[in-house]
């Protein structure tokens, strides 16, 4: 794999500073590299469009969104069925008493992971909802939209589920609090839900946001998340490019037999692509076709995750390579979603450049 400083990675570098430059996102980092290390690593852009805005650095925070059900939840999940706590195969109905109608009885912890419950895939319970009470009721007893397993349809209120499955499962101890277990051994470093005052400064700003009225930072963009109180199974996690990368260097070694996240065999498990007709998903995660987010050049083993902020993380266990994709593309607003089809460029890029 190619190091930092050679000109191999220039390609990467002209699309995401043109990126900036045409406001695709006011920052950027990347970070690229294998299990054993990092190959490359950059920063672009400011903060926000501010003239006076800090310069992103490598160590800029960001909203990581629907990155927290893959690095988080997931990772969450496959521990607790490690412990022999949660099986795939359970019924939902097992964990949640108000997912008990008869369309919905044979849907399993499994279908949840798979987005394949019957779920829509998104409601604006945040107008009306707070809390955990509030959101189990409304979802458990939402009419589906599907049968289950007849389709796929990616859905935020299955992982947030998934989070109350979690705790319950754990015997009351919260989705963050099980998280920080997992990663703190492995010294991940700002990777957590609620991130501390502390952080504010290299935070990247997401929206300007007309609900709560203001400019959010350090509290998450998703308003969903936030009537959850910020720590929730779809959403909530904050992070660094290298602490995403460490995280990244953990799947691949785990994958490669050293266990950890989880057992390397629990871990091949959730990384199954469904077998329902159409689905690219496997157990949390999305793995690799051509209109996937990675692009055209990753290994067909490939799996990864997009978040709605501008976030994405991708890992190619067959090329031992991962790529860690920070942006805040909803700053000042989510109407902007030139992001998507800079996405496949730059991973496409990203091959080109370690493949020389």
């Amino acid at each position: 794999m190619t190091n930092s400083h050679e000109p191999s990675f220039a390609r990467v570098t002209s699309l995401l500073r043109d990126a900036v430059d045409r406001r695709v996102f006011p920052c950027a980092v990347l970070e690229v590299g294998s299990r054993d290390a990092v190959a490359f690593a950059g920063a672009w852009g400011a903060l926000t469009y501010d003239p006076t805005a800090a310069p992103a650095t490598l160590e800029t925070v960001f909203d990581l969104a629907s990155l927290t059900k893959v690095i988080a939840t997931t990772t969450v999940l496959m521990r607790l069925v490690d412990q022999g706590d949660v099986r795939l195969n359970t019924p939902v109905s097992h964990w949640l008493n108000e997912w008990r109608s008869e369309d919905r009885k044979s849907v399993t912890v499994a279908d949840l992971l798979e987005h394949t419950s019957g779920l829509t895939a998104h409601l604006p319970f945040f107008r009306d909802h707070v809390g955990r009470s509030d959101f189990q009721h409304s979802i458990g007893t939402l009419p589906l939209e599907y049968t289950p397993r007849a389709s796929s349809i990616y859905s935020d209120l299955g992982f947030i589920l998934l989070g109350f499955l979690a705790v319950d499962a754990a015997q009351g101890n919260t989705l963050d609090s099980q998280f920080d277990k997992i990663v703190a051994p492995l010294g991940l470093g700002d990777l957590q839900f609620s991130p501390p005052s502390a952080w504010n400064s290299r935070i990247a700003p997401t929206e300007l946001d007309g609900w709560r009225g203001r400019l959010l930072r350090g509290e998450v963009h998703d308003e969903n998340g936030w009537a959850l109180g910020g720590v929730a199974g779809h959403t909530g996690l904050f992070g660094s490019a290298p602490a995403v990368g460490r995280f990244a260097r953990a799947a691949l070694t785990t994958l490669t037999g050293s266990p950890l996240l989880a057992k390397t065999r629990t871990m091949m498990r959730f990384l199954q692509r469904s077998s329902v007709t159409g689905s690219s998903r496997a157990l949390g995660w999305d793995t690799m076709l051509v209109t996937s987010s990675c692009g055209h050049k990753l290994s067909p083993e490939s799996i990864g995750h997009t978040g709605f902020t501008g976030t994405s993380l991708w890992l190619d266990p067959t090329q031992d390579l991962y790529v860690v994709l920070l942006t805040n593309r909803v700053h000042p607003t989510r109407d902007n979603e030139a992001i998507l089809d800079l996405r496949p460029a730059v991973h496409d890029a990203v091959i080109d450049a370690i493949s020389r």
